[in-house]
């Protein structure tokens, strides 16, 4: 994996600079997106041919009236009761879109848990750990970086949990 600095990388987004900025080993991966695509995630692992189990989406929940960032596969939904535990808490819903958006600063089927404008608590699915390497969002549709799963929990502070279902 080649690090991709801003400049390679076709202009940088919050997600890539953070990358860059840690030392990360990453590569972006850009593909055309298609607005009526009826899922993002699924969309973007057919567009780069990479087994939907590898790419991960950013979902935002709130769980005790605080929200909380999940990265699950694209070819799993999210257990929030899982999350909830996960993060210690007790009861967790998926938050508002709009202050998902507001709130990591990037837009809906963008949403990198990467660069985030305030850092919220973390959660990656425990399925992260059997690939070599993962892909999530890079900070906005058609855009992809693929990381060693270490790496997304380091730089994400995220805690590793079983929180998706199959």
């Amino acid at each position: 994996m080649a690090r991709k600095s801003k400049k390679q990388s076709g202009g940088g987004t919050p997600a890539t600079v953070a990358l860059t900025a840690a030392g990360t080993a990453f590569t972006v991966h850009a593909y055309e997106h298609d607005p009526a695509a009826p899922s993002y995630g699924t969309e973007a692992a057919e567009a780069l041919g990479v087994d939907p189990a590898r790419v991960f989406k950013t979902l935002v929940a709130s769980v005790d009236d605080a929200l909380t960032v999940a990265i699950v596969p694209v070819s799993a939904q999210l257990d929030l009761k899982a999350l909830a535990a996960a993060v210690g808490g007790k009861r967790a819903v998926m938050a508002d879109p709009a202050a998902a958006e507001r709130t990591t600063g990037y837009v809906r089927g963008g949403i990198s848990p990467l660069g985030q404008r305030k850092r919220l608590p973390t959660a990656l699915d425990a399925s992260a750990s059997g690939h070599p390497t993962v892909c999530v969002s890079a900070g906005r549709r058609g855009l992809e970086v693929e990381l060693a799963p270490a790496d997304l929990a380091a730089l994400t502070g995220a805690v590793v949990a079983p929180i998706a279902r199959f």
